[in-house]
């Protein structure tokens, strides 16, 4: 509606605007439009370990009672004589937790709750933060240089000891709520190379025996982070394409398995090998200056997106038992997941052990019931030897679907260690280990993504290039060590560990090493290697599926720490994951027909691109290895990513490249030191080498 009177008309200003006008500041614009940088309660940092504060405002004095002193004995004193009486801040012992004193002041909460406002230990804390000028933004403290030195809600950071009875809680409670992670690529690699439930079910035990004894050694001497060290899904995909070469498709009978495990086992020790050079001699703290957040999220999601076609159509062959535990997962991980019991949500930690019980117990039922007993028909027996028509046309849903078809359990002993070469002489053929050079290399990019994100946590700062490079150096001889004992993958840290560490809210590196000794000590039983081994391959797929699908979240989740709605990294990242499957694609389907009858099962055919990939050359291994390397999603996201981020202009903060600590600071700061100096004076040994140690 015009306005009548013509001397109140809106008069629009001279363009251009003059020189001297002041544009508002994004502080100002946020607090009057409400903006809050998170979602969901997750952080928004950005710059990858420094946090952009909005400036305080200006402290409101009391003209008569004078400013603050800063308090004396727990006292907080005012200049006014007249003034009220001084109020005594609680100072909050604890007994039980010994903190550490030498970085910061937060009192302990004895792994309770965070206490409510108001009370003497909130005044407390916001007391000391105001002594060393700190502030808590997103849930991370903050103190006067930008970094965000550790999380204001973790119960226990790295070098709390809450005592002997809470950290082997929470250390069992650690590995229990990652034992997806731990125990399904045994059962996925083994079945695929011909093994048997017994071989299942050493191969279990072994995965367990190594995590725990590799977990021990990166703690230590490592990042000293509190991460898990197993079997990664980085090493997944390219063990099915050695398993699936056509040099060993084929191989016959028992001696199938050993066979091709000995194959495994010699390209990842050449491979691990090539990591362990990679971090020690310090090449890894001159190319983590190309690996960041936009290199980093991609790569990662393409590991759980590469597994599109092994997931659902294994979920299919018996739909009514996949298809229950995917949904009981997704109940107790989305639905369920604040409800607390005892401080502890259970449904959010545990998600993938309940749900495999309760859908196992399920399955149990139905198979008791008779739903999958055909009168005249025998499970054991092979389709091909059937000779009635009825009992071949049910034969996949008693495989599938009963519960009571393997004997892991009855076979696989009570007591068993795993030692070196049991399954013989590594074999080493140069173009097997070439292929897993280049994902030892991707791995390592999985893990520069882990350190970062879990010293935010739990550690006063993220770590020096040194103790990357150390960590990076100690995981490629961990997956030696692997390939020695004959797990059929790499070690290497668990993307899964930041998850964990963020929901449990234990950072504690003493609850994992007690956890590590409790898995070691576990492995040594066969019966739970052999229980582990019967569960159904149904529930594995289903497990698979969820495990896959969050793999994938938690890799786009480090965008948080660069600018996510930039359209330079919008384009990088979509046009990373885009080639990241349609690269593949084509790799994979060049040279079948329609028709073309094919020896493995359909959700393993992605993985025999090598015998009829595009690369024909007159050099076979060449063509195994270009083939092979153009058909892993993680290969190429990687890749694509890396030229991109690295070539196309933009600022450090748009980018969000990852703040190392410097080394000098680190050794300056006793906190620094004391998280990543290497214990019993054996950072003596790297002394002389500067670029592997603080």
């Amino acid at each position: 509606m015009s306005n009548p009177d013509p001397n109140n008309r809106h008069r629009h200003p001279s363009w251009p605007p003059p020189t001297d006008s002041k544009p508002i500041p994004p502080s100002s614009w946020a607090k009057k439009t409400g903006f809050k940088p998170k979602f969901s309660g997750e952080t928004n940092a950005s710059n990858s370990g420094q946090i952009n504060r909005i400036p305080p405002e200006p402290p409101q004095v009391d003209l008569e009672a004078g400013p603050v002193r800063p308090p004396s004995n727990g006292v907080v004193q005012s200049n006014n004589v007249n003034a009220t009486v001084p109020v005594p801040v609680p100072v909050v012992k604890d007994q039980t937790v010994k903190k550490r004193r030498d970085s910061d002041g937060v009192p302990s909460t004895n792994g309770q709750a965070n206490p409510a406002p108001g009370t003497g230990t909130e005044q407390a804390t916001q007391v000391r933060r105001t002594l060393r000028n700190e502030e808590v933004v997103d849930g991370l403290v903050v103190d006067d240089e930008g970094f965000a030195s550790r999380h204001a809600h973790m119960k226990y950071e790295l070098r709390d000891f809450p005592g002997l009875v809470p950290i082997a809680v929470y250390g069992i409670q650690h590995y229990v709520s990652m034992l997806g992670s731990l125990i399904l690529i045994p059962l996925v690699i083994v079945p695929a190379m011909g093994g048997s439930h017994e071989e299942t079910s050493n191969v279990v035990s072994t995965v367990l025996f190594v995590s725990g004894l590799t977990t021990l050694l990166h703690i230590s001497f490592g990042s000293r982070l509190p991460l898990i060290q197993g079997p990664s899904f980085v090493y997944l995909a390219p063990a099915l394409a050695i398993i699936n070469s056509p040099e060993l498709q084929g191989l016959n009978g028992n001696d199938k398995f050993k066979h091709i495990m000995r194959e495994l086992q010699g390209a990842i020790i050449i491979g691990s090998a090539f990591q362990a050079l990679l971090g020690y001699t310090g090449l890894m703290s001159l190319l983590v200056r190309l690996i960041n957040p936009v290199v980093v999220s991609p790569t990662i999601a393409a590991v759980g997106l590469s597994f599109f076609s092994y997931g659902f159509p294994l979920v299919g062959t018996c739909l009514e038992i996949g298809a229950v535990q995917i949904l009981v997962v997704i109940v107790f991980s989305l639905y369920l997941r604040k409800i607390s019991v005892l401080g502890h949500r259970i449904f959010l930690i545990y998600a993938i052990p309940l749900g495999l019980a309760i859908t196992w117990a399920y399955a149990f039922l139905l198979t008791e019931a008779g739903f999958y007993t055909y009168k005249g028909c025998d499970v054991n027996i092979p389709a091909s030897n059937m000779v009635s028509e009825h009992c071949r046309k049910h034969f996949s849903r008693m495989k599938h679907c009963r519960v009571d078809t393997s004997h892991a359990l009855k076979s696989s002993p009570w007591f068993r260690f795993p030692y070196p070469l049991q399954w013989g002489v590594p074999v080493f053929h140069w173009k097997m280990a070439l292929v897993m050079c280049v994902v030892s290399l991707i791995s390592s990019v999985d893990s520069v993504g882990s350190y970062h994100a879990s010293s935010l946590l739990v550690a006063s700062r993220p770590p020096t290039p040194g103790v990357l490079s150390r960590g990076i150096g100690l995981e490629g001889l961990c997956s030696v060590l692997a390939g020695l004992w004959g797990t059929g993958t790499g070690s290497t840290t668990l993307t899964e560990n930041v998850h964990t560490i963020a929901v449990t809210k234990m950072g504690s590196r003493l609850s994992v090493q007690l956890g590590a000794c409790f898995l070691i000590l576990l492995s040594l039983i066969g019966k739970i290697g052999g229980f582990i081994a019967s569960i159904p391959e149904v529930m594995v797929a289903g497990l698979l599926c969820f495990m896959w699908a969050m793999l994938t979240a938690w890799g786009l989740s480090n965008l948080r720490y660069s600018e996510a709605g930039s359209s330079r990294n919008i384009i990088i990242v979509g046009l990373s994951l885009f080639f990241s499957l349609s690269v593949p694609a084509y790799f994979q389907q060049y040279g079948i027909s329609p028709n073309s009858n094919v020896s493995v099962p359909s959700y393993f055919q992605p993985y025999i691109v090598a015998s009829h990939g595009p690369f024909h050359s007159k050099y076979g291994g060449l063509n195994y290895v270009l083939n092979t390397l153009c058909s892993l999603h993680m290969v190429i996201a990687f890749l694509v990513a890396v030229i991109l981020d690295n070539t196309v202009p933009g600022s450090r903060q748009e980018r969000g490249v990852y703040v190392w600590s410097e080394a000098e600071v680190a050794r300056r700061e006793p906190a620094v030191a004391k998280d990543y100096e290497l214990p019993w004076r054996a950072g003596r040994i790297f002394r002389w080498v500067k670029w592997v140690g603080l």
